[in-house]
């Protein structure tokens, strides 16, 4: 019931996914009515990475790059990610490393 205003948005905008950590805010059966569905955040970066692994390794390493405050290696950004629950997307980054 709170998270309705997300809903009515995905609808105003013809959008098909809703990215939220509050799937269970989002039952299936009504998103499918609106010819929607929901994804965690960590499923849907590990797709993105799947579609195009390269220029998302690319992008884990700029990234890496530009963390100067304070310095980070990947495996400190990777432990990041994970203890922000993106377990997923932190193990398919490593095993591309």
């Amino acid at each position: 019931m709170d998270d309705r205003h997300v809903l009515a948005l995905a609808i105003k905008t013809n959008e098909d996914l809703i990215i939220t950590n509050n799937i269970k805010d989002f039952p299936k059966e009504v998103l499918a009515s609106f010819d929607i569905k929901a994804k965690i955040p960590d499923d849907f970066l590990t797709d993105i990475i799947d579609l195009n692994k390269e220029l998302s390794l690319a992008a884990f390493r700029k990234l890496l790059l530009n963390k100067k405050q304070p310095p980070l290696d990947e495996y400190e950004v990777l432990d990041i990610l994970r203890k922000n629950g993106l377990q997923n997307t932190a193990d398919y980054l490593h095993a591309l490393l």
